[in-house]
């Protein structure tokens, strides 16, 4: 009976053991992203890269929310790396004053370093919030700027996204600045604003500069001519703790910086948005096309 019992450890010993090397995981570190196509993009234009350039295996975590709920995730070590936006940092997270694209990137760094996180350099895009309406109906009206918009707004019912309603660096101050007052304001989805504006429920959405709709519809883009929208020039952000793990993705997102401009960005989200191109074929044409990844 006792050898029996021994035989039996021994058994589960040997299979607890085998089964701690079947199940041993690869390296691997997690990839987070917004709800939108382009955060999304971006995720995985960074996780091929650094899959291909290194053996370390990604995680993609998508759709997990607007901006304040990635950025929490990521304080919290939910997720290793994600794509976000120096205007969004400054202003939204951390409530401090943006100045040029310079000066912002700056404050950038420095304020997440502070919380265990390293800013990269930006992509080489700035994706501001600004406001977009029929072409023909901004012709008529000789609108062309904000300010030229402000003398019309009452007349003009606005979709936007949720969180551009909230934010502080969103919609009260941006009507408070320009004196803008609406007919009436409706929070939708990103997607959900174009075909809004496209069946006439809507005259005006707060669209994204690199928004790849806007190559489907016929809408005129606005100036900021005061400058209200701080710079949002889109950049990887890296845990500290990651880094000293994997060291060698520093090089790997390096090799993304001032690589993407506005319009490859727009194209590569009218791609996913009006194509229906895969967010995976789209990023990985972007790095063969860009000379950063073989075939």
């Amino acid at each position: 009976m006792k050898n029996k019992f021994i035989v039996l450890m021994l058994v589960g010993l040997i299979a607890s053991m085998l089964s701690g090397c079947i199940f041993i995981e690869k390296d691997s570190l997690t990839l987070g992203s917004r709800n939108n196509t382009e955060s999304i993009i971006l995720s995985h234009v960074m996780g091929q890269l650094i899959e291909n350039k290194t053996d370390i295996e990604v995680v993609y975590k998508e759709n997990l929310g607007g901006s304040n709920v990635v950025w929490n995730a990521m304080l919290n070590g939910l997720i290793d790396v994600v794509p976000d936006y120096t205007g969004t940092i400054v202003v939204n997270y951390y409530h401090e004053d943006p100045g040029t694209a310079e000066e912002t990137l700056a404050t950038t760094k420095r304020l997440v370093n502070e919380d265990g996180i390293i800013a990269f350099d930006t992509f080489g895009f700035n994706n501001t919030y600004t406001l977009a309406l029929d072409e023909s109906r901004a012709e008529e009206l000789g609108v062309k700027t904000f300010s030229d918009f402000a003398n019309v707004s009452e007349d003009f019912i606005l979709g936007a996204v949720f969180e551009f309603i909230d934010r502080p660096d969103g919609l009260p101050g941006f009507q408070e600045e320009y004196g803008l007052k609406f007919k009436d304001v409706k929070g939708m989805d990103h997607g959900i604003m174009y075909r809004s504006i496209g069946a006439h429920e809507v005259d005006v959405i707060n669209s994204y500069t690199t928004d790849g709709q806007l190559q489907d519809y016929d809408l005129r883009v606005l100036e900021d001519d005061k400058s209200y929208f701080p710079p949002y020039h889109a950049l990887p952000l890296v845990r500290k703790e990651t880094l000293v793990e994997y060291p060698e993705i520093e090089e790997v997102l390096e090799q993304l910086a001032d690589m993407i401009d506005e319009e490859a960005m727009q194209k590569m989200n009218a791609k996913v948005d009006n194509e229906g191109m895969m967010v995976e074929k789209v990023a990985q044409q972007f790095l063969i096309e860009s000379g950063l990844m073989e075939e």
